[in-house]
């Protein structure tokens, strides 16, 4: 049966073996939002323009638990009322501490499968602006045949990638706020917002969520600090 927590670390660039304990040797928080995208199936589908803008996006020493981190601190500001402009952004520290329910680890043991769902949302984002073409993926997959995935990652991978973008059946697999949170951080780390077709999928993303919008710029706040 196919490790999805695994196949998530390798899709962000973080390695197998992420963890809380990896964060913890980082040795800043510049080292915490280091982007590891380019080493990762993500970073194959944003390019090297958008891997150049979230270098600090996508965390590379805390792989998933630390993408959890920055959505936990965003909805722990949220509900204390803190204003998203001044809100602290979750540093390394925070990784040691972030609740179970963002932790797609965790989540997977009761019998879900969140960490697809966030592999989904990510690939979702990467082509929301349509710059995706024939000619990329096909390109990608073969980078992608090059990865050290097990030929059931793989078809994964290459299924979700073949797939049109469906905003409704991503929003489906979400449980919770606690969820929706983290998969439209994960979304917004693979978006260019000053793209404007980019801007519109996230907007209505967070729509169907459901997500209150203070919530929201809280999120967008963590992802831009952290970068």
């Amino acid at each position: 049966m196919i490790d999805t927590n695994k196949l998530l670390e390798q899709f962000m660039g973080g390695g197998a073996g992420s963890s809380a304990n990896d964060t913890r040797k980082a040795t800043g928080r510049g080292d915490f939002v280091k982007g590891a995208a380019a080493g990762g199936i993500l970073g194959l589908l944003l390019g090297s323009k958008k891997v150049r803008k979230m270098a600090g996006g996508i965390v590379g020493y805390g792989g998933a638990a630390a993408a959890g981190a920055l959505a936990y601190k965003a909805y722990q500001n949220w509900q204390q009322g803190k204003q998203a402009a001044t809100a602290p952004v979750a540093t390394r520290e925070d990784v040691k501490h972030v609740d179970p329910r963002f932790l797609p680890a965790a989540i997977d043991q009761g019998g879900g499968n969140f960490a697809l769902t966030l592999i989904t949302a990510m690939i979702s984002a990467a082509k929301a602006d349509g710059h995706i073409d024939a000619n990329e993926q096909a390109a990608i997959f073969e980078q992608v045949e090059k990865q050290s995935l097990d030929a059931e990652s793989k078809a994964v991978v290459f299924d979700l990638l073949r797939k049109p973008v469906d905003i409704e059946a991503l929003v489906r697999s979400v449980q919770g706020i606690e969820q929706a949170s983290e998969v439209y951080l994960v979304s917004r780390l693979a978006i260019d917002v000053d793209h404007p077709a980019e801007r519109a999928y996230l907007e209505a993303l967070a729509h169907r969520l459901n997500l209150p919008r203070d919530l929201v710029l809280h999120l967008d706040h963590q992802v831009e600090g952290a970068q």
